[in-house]
């Protein structure tokens, strides 16, 4: 597929093609990230005066 490009351009678009993936990961770990530190279950100090409390 690659093989029609002249080697400067599959550099190129190599590196493009890996920037692109590196943006969809951090896109991908920024959202997990803001999933996880959303969480209720997340304050150890409320949880605890919780069960305590009970």
């Amino acid at each position: 597929m690659l093989d029609s490009f002249s080697e400067e351009t599959q550099l190129i678009l190599v590196v493009i093609g890996i920037a692109i993936l590196f943006a969809i990961v951090m896109w991908n770990s920024g959202r997990n990230k803001k999933k996880l530190y959303h969480r209720v279950n997340r304050d150890f100090r409320n949880n605890y005066l919780k069960k305590r409390k009970k």
